[in-house]
């Protein structure tokens, strides 16, 4: 390309402008000729020029609008997941809570445990005190023939399976450190991986647990086998009595807390205290059962009561319906709503095909981990239900009556079934 002088000057501006159009963005290509004579380059081919150049620019903003578009994108990913691995860190916090209030609850629940084995062995150790009394008592008898009396009374009346025991702890924390270590090791791998999504803490039950050993007399070892009519079960008989200090307000304690009532809505003037039920219209037996075999009889009266056993640690004071004797995994009930039986735990229901029995059985194998209710009649026992049991701890009888009338007497197992009416005979004319 070759110009006058006059078009140097212009040539030397455009020329850098031209070089990078022809070379230097390899998309466009522009011809421009030159006058020879003109000592100027005419206003359309300059405006041309700056077109170009100005296109140059647009194509430059539309890059940084790119690259903003792809910052957002990344920071609203990055928004994204500061969000998850705040709700990350949320569970982890909620995990360690969760550890920490599953640790208190089992603590609680020894707790709880230790204090009803204490409570079965104090009350243990107060009828020995009153045995050792009674026995210094007939040691003072000088009177052979009297003594002889007395004694025999005392030896039928005496309940001599007074337990030889080992208290221990069986401590199981290892174990829960285990499992805490373990699935914290677990989750940092995932967190390395990061494919796939982060699991629950296991599952596994690990406990701390009082550890009880009995020397059991032969009569109450499991190996013995079970008892079929009602003067077997009459071997393992035991006398329990409603515990005034846990009946709730709507109940009326009767013959010598023998007998319950639900007189709702009157209320008794009994005592706050910490062991009374509030809510649910429940009452305990005051004796719990503990390492041996039992048995003991009611009648119930109305539609809506529940005979049952539970533990001590049950909560008096909640609404819920893990704090009645139908809705928790440590309490068994039979429920007569007053056309059929059914059988209650852990807030499950098993419809029984019994007869509607006025007198029940209740038999406690506590070394066999069995608990069966019997409709008792005369010369005849029928099975109604049997709970398989995993005891740990002493078990007492609870009562609920649900509805206004209803009734529960605790039978003296000295009174024998009613006999049936005799079949009346037609005679014929």
């Amino acid at each position: 390309m070759r110009g006058s002088p006059a078009e140097l000057p212009i040539m030397s501006f455009l020329s850098p402008l031209l070089t990078e159009t022809l070379f230097g963005s390899g998309s466009y290509f522009f011809w421009i000729p030159w006058k020879r004579d003109a000592s100027t380059v005419s206003a359309t081919r300059i405006s041309a020029v700056l077109a170009l150049t100005s296109g140059r620019g647009n194509r430059k903003t539309a890059q940084e609008r790119t690259a903003e578009e792809l910052e957002v994108s990344v920071s609203e990913v990055k928004a994204v997941a500061e969000e998850q691995f705040g709700e990350l860190l949320a569970a982890v916090r909620k995990a360690q809570a969760d550890v920490m209030l599953f640790l208190e609850e089992k603590e609680q629940a020894a707790l709880n445990q230790a204090n009803g084995i204490k409570t079965h062995l104090e009350y243990r150790s107060a009828e020995m005190e009153k045995s050792k009394q009674e026995l210094e008592r007939l040691a003072a008898i000088s009177n052979t023939v009297l003594f002889l009396e007395e004694y025999c009374k005392f030896k039928n009346g005496e309940d001599t399976a007074f337990p030889s025991i080992y208290i221990g702890l069986k401590d199981k924390l290892s174990g829960i450190r285990k499992v805490i270590t373990d699935s914290t090791v677990h989750l940092i791998q995932l967190l390395e991986n990061y494919k796939k999504n982060l699991q629950d803490f296991s599952n596994e039950e690990y406990d701390i647990r009082t550890q009880v050993s009995a020397i059991v007399q032969p009569k109450y070892r499991s190996s013995k086998p079970e008892p079929r009519t009602r003067e077997q079960f009459l071997q393992y008989a035991c006398d329990i009595t409603f515990d005034p200090d846990t009946a709730h307000r709507y109940l009326r304690l009767q013959e010598d807390n023998r007998k319950v009532t639900n007189t709702s809505p009157w209320e008794h003037p009994y005592p706050d205290l910490p062991s009374r039920f509030v809510h649910w219209r429940q009452v305990l037996s005051q004796q719990s059962l503990y390492l041996h075999r039992y048995y003991f009889e009611v009648e119930i009266s109305g539609a809506g009561t529940y005979v049952g056993l539970t533990c001590k640690g049950i909560d008096r004071k909640g609404e819920e319906s893990n704090s009645c004797i139908s809705g928790n995994n440590f309490s068994w009930s039979l429920h007569w709503n007053g056309k059929v039986y059914t059988a209650w735990h852990s807030d499950t229901e098993t419809p029984l095909k019994a007869d509607p029995f006025r007198r029940l059985g209740i038999y406690v194998n506590f070394p066999g981990g069995t608990i069966s209710f019997y409709g008792v009649e005369y010369e005849a026992m029928t099975l109604l239900h049997k709970f398989d049991c995993k005891f740990s701890e002493p078990v007492y009888a609870a009562f609920w009556l649900s509805k206004k009338e209803n009734t529960i007497r605790i039978v003296d197992l000295g009174e024998e079934p009613e006999k049936p009416a005799p079949a009346s005979v037609e005679i014929a004319p």
